[in-house]
């Protein structure tokens, strides 16, 4: 009772895939809404200078604890 559907579906199915017509044409670089792909390019600094890491835990460091910080910083000013 349920076969008779799914064969009659079957066709349809592969006549929407192939009429999606997915571009194979390569992205035109002088438009402004397509940009370089690959590793590492659609990151907002550039992880191949020397101190990257140094700089990156850095400021993860400071993020962490900062909080930390603030709360001590609170709980041992003078009460005015």
């Amino acid at each position: 009772m349920l076969a008779q559907p799914a064969v009659r579906a079957t066709p349809r199915i592969t006549t929407l895939v192939s009429r999606r017509a997915f571009h194979a044409t390569r992205a035109r670089f002088s438009s402004p809404y397509h940009y370089p792909e690959g590793p590492r390019s659609n990151l907002p600094f550039n992880t191949q200078t020397r101190f990257f890491f140094v700089r990156y835990w850095a400021y993860m460091a400071t993020g962490f604890f900062a909080p930390f910080g603030i709360a001590a910083w609170q709980t041992y000013k003078p009460k005015a």
